[in-house]
């Protein structure tokens, strides 16, 4: 049984099916066309816009699409019946050999994962899988590629029993995402830390040893994996780190170094996804010069501090991949020039206090793009002159264009989810995209 007819729902219906389950793919909502000529052409059983109790609750094991919360109705039956819920990775990876690396955090996992395989594929046969790209089920059924690096978000970790990654990454943990955790940050944290649960002794965990809630977790919780911390802060005996300006990766007396002013992306943040992704590389002995390049020829992440076009002398910057708190922290701390900052849509408990060093120094306007701003207008409400708010993507971005002079970013990083106003983080991106280039 399948909850949910997406692309991890689709992918998972052909491996099952391939592997001799009676397969249903049962959505809430509408499936896309693409989707369901997928499954008719497969002969798969399947429906749409409901979910026929007495025919879910009958099955051996369901694969729930990370999107569907556990306090949903149906799902809380589906528990009470003891039912096997799991989630796409943790099916799908009974039935490759591959290794795999599996990277999660509340941010930087995207641009870290397409970083991880960008290096890798120069020398490896290797997929790009999990919240990004093609489903990791339908790549084993079609690739079977040698080696997977996963892009891994905290809901598809809820559901895993055996998904033991060759090599995990963690690229920080701040409050994200606390609706599906009763608002306790420590379930979400338990959460993440499921990526190393079943790694063993022969297995690498890389992580940002420079997180207090990394580090707090490692302090009182032992380990069985091979820790490769990385830090900008402090020099470490093995992992990444920095050093007159320059990266270090050490791992058994084995070194790599390169200037960091050659990485192809900036800021921070950047430099860390770095130090990760390169960390994998050389444990998969990828060779030093091969690493160099790839780090300064990669091109970054659509709708992650993506340059959109200058007009005006005005740069616009779609950063819609921002979908809490900690990502736009990034993202204004990498802003070099007064930015018009657009922001909002649906809350998940945030807490903007982060953030007020940065509007106080470089924002001089803020818009509030949400179908609910009560929460931005009182916490930046005193700290710009100009405050606006619109529900539409389209005014939000003329708005910004009669307010940023010669100079200035306009900078879209909501710091929230997309739901409210659009279909998701790319829908919104993509529409800020196209508002641009109708100026």
């Amino acid at each position: 049984m399948i909850l949910g007819g997406g692309e991890s729902g689709v992918g998972t219906a052909l491996l099952g099916k391939a592997k001799g389950y009676d397969v249903f793919v049962s959505d809430n909502g509408e499936i896309k066309r693409k989707y369901k000529d997928v499954l008719i052409h497969n002969q798969i059983k399947w429906e749409d816009n409901q979910h026929t109790e007495s025919k879910i609750l009958n099955a051996d094991i369901i694969m729930k699409s990370p999107g569907i919360p556990d306090k949903v109705a149906l799902i809380k039956k589906i528990r009470t019946a003891t039912i096997k819920v799991v989630s796409e990775i943790e099916f799908a990876s009974k039935y490759t050999d591959a290794t795999l690396v599996a990277i999660t955090g509340s941010n930087g996992k995207t641009t870290t994962a397409s970083l991880t395989h960008h290096i890798l594929k120069q020398e490896l046969n290797v997929g790009l899988a999990g919240n990004i790209g093609d489903s990791f089920a339908k790549q084993i059924l079609e690739e079977n590629y040698e080696n997977y690096v996963l892009e891994v978000s905290s809901f598809q970790l809820d559901d895993i029993d055996d998904f033991k990654p060759k090599i995990a990454i963690l690229t920080n943990i701040t409050p994200d995402h606390l609706d599906r955790y009763d608002y306790k940050f420590e379930n979400y944290i338990a959460s993440k830390f499921r990526i190393i649960e079943n790694q063993t002794e022969d297995d690498f965990f890389i992580y940002d040893a420079d997180d207090p809630v990394i580090e707090d977790w490692l302090k009182s919780n032992l380990i069985k994996s091979q820790k490769l911390p990385f830090s900008i802060t402090k020099e470490v005996e093995n992992g990444a780190y920095i050093k007159n300006e320059e990266l270090i990766i050490t791992i058994d007396n084995n070194q790599l170094i390169m200037p960091i002013k050659k990485l192809a992306l900036d800021g921070k943040h950047n430099v860390k996804n770095a130090m990760a992704a390169s960390t994998a590389a050389y444990l998969l002995k990828i060779r030093k010069q091969t690493i160099r390049e790839s780090l300064e020829n990669f091109q970054g992440v659509e709708h992650r501090l993506e340059n959109v076009l200058r007009i005006n002398k005005v740069q616009y910057i779609n950063d819609s991949k921002a979908t809490n708190v900690n990502a736009t922290y990034f993202a204004l701390e990498s802003m070099q020039a007064p930015t018009v900052w657009i922001v909002g849509g649906e809350d998940k408990g945030n807490d903007y206090r982060a953030l007020f060093p940065f509007v106080n120094e470089k924002v001089k306007a803020i818009i509030c793009l949400g179908v609910d701003n009560k929460k931005l207008m009182e916490n930046f409400g005193n700290m710009v002159d100009v405050v606006i708010e619109t529900q539409y993507m389209s005014e939000a971005v003329k708005i910004a264009y009669k307010i940023a002079s010669a100079g200035d970013n306009v900078l879209l990083s909501p710091a929230c989810a997309s739901f409210d106003l659009f279909e998701n983080y790319e829908d919104r991106g993509r529409q800020f995209k196209e508002a641009v280039r109708k100026l």
